[in-house]
């Protein structure tokens, strides 16, 4: 190899070098800035769902019309087991997430996996006690059911104040689903693109 060759390779060289490095430092910034966000979204909704849980369990009323309290209705009895549930693994992944480990294949599966899984429970829980609310407020003429807040206003407000709670912590759990499917499928390599020039080289050849 000539002299003047390899002079002019060595800046050349040492350029690729430094934009490789500097390609590896934003990539590290960008997973530091969403590990940040992503235990910021599972640290909130511990407070949002042990909020909505206790407005819940405290939820009860008597008057000279009627008595009622959370558990006489399954779907509010289901929205405080989902909160729960919900606060409970918050905290364990929020733990997990914050510690500075590596993310493995099988860890990136689970969290996937968990978070999709906590997604639709906690959804579930809100959209039941949201027909069930509904209910409650309007009635329903058809069968000649009538309007049960009217009488026992308090315990309704309480219900929507814990529904209302509960879809907060839904839209954290939808983007942190959202987070875990990105975690998880960047670490598969994408697919290789066809070769063009193998086309090209084809049609030459019938030519």
């Amino acid at each position: 190899m000539e002299k003047g060759s390899g002079v002019l390779e060595t800046p050349r060289s040492c350029k690729q070098l430094k934009v490789a490095d500097g390609t590896d430092q934003e990539i590290e910034g960008n997973n530091t800035i969403l590990r940040i966000v992503e235990t910021f979204l599972r640290l909130l909704p511990i407070g949002l769902c042990v909020t909505a849980l206790i407005i819940m369990l405290k939820n009860s009323q008597q008057n000279d019309y009627a008595s009622i309290s959370y558990t006489d209705l399954a779907a509010f009895r289901y929205l405080v087991h989902a909160n729960g549930i919900c606060a409970g693994y918050s905290l364990f992944s929020a733990v997990i997430v914050a510690l500075p480990r590596p993310s493995t294949m099988p860890r990136a599966w689970t969290f996937f996996l968990l978070d999709q899984v906590l997604t639709y429970i906690i959804l579930a829980a809100g959209a039941a006690s949201v027909e069930v609310l509904y209910l409650a407020e309007k009635g329903d003429p058809a069968i000649t059911w009538s309007s049960a807040c009217g009488s026992l206003g308090p315990f309704c407000h309480k219900v929507t104040a814990s529904t209302a709670i509960t879809f907060v912590a839904i839209v954290c759990y939808v983007l942190l689903s959202l987070i875990s499917s990105y975690n998880l499928f960047t670490k598969y390599d994408a697919p290789a693109p066809n070769n063009p020039t193998k086309g090209t080289d084809i049609a030459a050849l019938h030519g």
